[in-house]
């Protein structure tokens, strides 16, 4: 392969140009991948954390933040008595619209009761609401505003004060926060409402035999926390997701067409060495393969260089702006390199294509 190597490193310059070009493509690629799937982790946050593994919501309500559930009246009483019901957890909850720095933010507000659970899962600092006019809030809305533990916050005509700071209730969309479940009711003046019931099954019931008991109830509908969650995403994260998917879709052909520039120019340059070789007897196979070890040098180079600086980068944006959250695993170092390989390839075709077609007669009359 010293062809292969000497046509690469004939011009560096050109050579650092293709390994860039394809370390940006990949970067990218990783980058956005990564944010859709923090953005998914981010909107089934709570389903992800909460208690239970069965919900029950108003009839015909099958997501959590697409739609308002309200249940009927005497609804958590009538499903703790279900046979097969280890514990109820009901909750109150609302998008609401806060008033941060004369900006209009949408927030989710979870009312819940302390002392059975589906509040915060992850307390930042401070402590859990105790009283009605108490809150906790998200970290990051919390940083971005200079409100600290302590402060107060005017949420729909009344007074809060925070007394804690929530971690991993952010996203780049909206921001969860918690209250008592009795300060949600007086403030959308509904006594005795409930939004969900966060169910769990006693160990070994049927969860789909429990389901459909539950569905037979008056007014209500049962589904997984899966479901309800893969519900959300549909509604929200596929909004996103297309055109996200549509982006890496075009870094991938940028990073080819770059990689195919470079080596087909350096293809072109040494096409009569392709010529001699073809004259004194080299099969297509030898020179395909000379094409081919160009492209996946630069690729590859560029695929490693892009993984680093994609790692670098997501940790750089999320320090910088926590509300986003960029999720890269180990799978999405394979993810990379396989990228890489089918840059090469896509990129060595035309070249490829070019040396198989080349008479060696008309190269040397040239």
């Amino acid at each position: 392969m010293s062809l292969a190597h000497r046509n690469l490193f004939q011009d560096k310059t050109r050579l650092l140009l293709s390994v860039a070009g394809v370390a940006l493509a990949v970067m990218l690629i990783l980058i956005l991948s990564g944010f859709l799937a923090g953005m998914n982790h981010q909107i089934t946050s709570y389903l992800n954390n909460s208690p239970g593994s069965v919900m029950v919501t108003q009839k015909g309500v099958v997501n959590m933040l697409g739609a308002t559930s309200l249940l009927p009246p005497g609804a958590d009483v009538q499903v703790e008595a279900e046979q097969g019901v280890e514990q109820v957890i009901p909750i109150l909850s609302q998008f609401v619209i806060l008033d941060l720095h004369d900006k209009k933010l949408p927030a989710y507000m979870i009312g819940y009761d302390p002392g059975q659970g589906g509040g915060p899962w992850r307390i930042r600092a401070g402590r859990e609401p105790q009283t009605d006019d108490e809150m906790v809030f998200d970290w990051v809305l919390a940083g971005r505003h200079d409100l600290s533990l302590g402060d107060s916050l005017d949420l729909m005509g009344q007074t809060f004060k925070i007394v804690g700071l929530t971690d991993g209730t952010t996203s780049w969309m909206t921001s969860f926060f918690f209250i008592t479940r009795k300060a949600a009711e007086n403030l959308l003046r509904t006594p005795g409402a409930v939004s969900f019931l966060l169910i769990t099954p006693v160990e070994g019931t049927n969860s789909e035999d429990l389901i459909r008991r539950l569905d037979d109830l008056p007014g209500i509908n049962a589904l997984t926390k899966a479901r309800m969650a893969a519900n959300d995403l549909e509604l929200f994260a596929n909004i996103f997701s297309m055109p996200l998917r549509l982006m890496v879709a075009i870094a991938f052909l940028v990073g080819t067409m770059i990689v195919g520039l470079v080596i087909y120019t350096a293809t072109v340059e040494r096409q009569r060495e392709y010529g001699v070789l073809k004259a004194i007897g080299a099969p297509n196979r030898v020179l395909y393969r000379v094409v081919t070890t160009q492209a996946l040098f630069a690729s590859l180079a560029g695929s490693l260089v892009g993984i680093l600086l994609a790692y670098g980068l997501a940790g750089w944006i999320m320090g910088a702006r926590p509300q986003f959250l960029i999720v890269l695993d180990p799978a999405d170092m394979l993810w990379a390199l396989l990228s890489g390989l089918g840059m090469a390839l896509a990129a060595a075709l035309f070249p490829a294509r070019m040396i198989a077609g080349l008479a060696p007669a008309e190269v040397f009359r040239k």
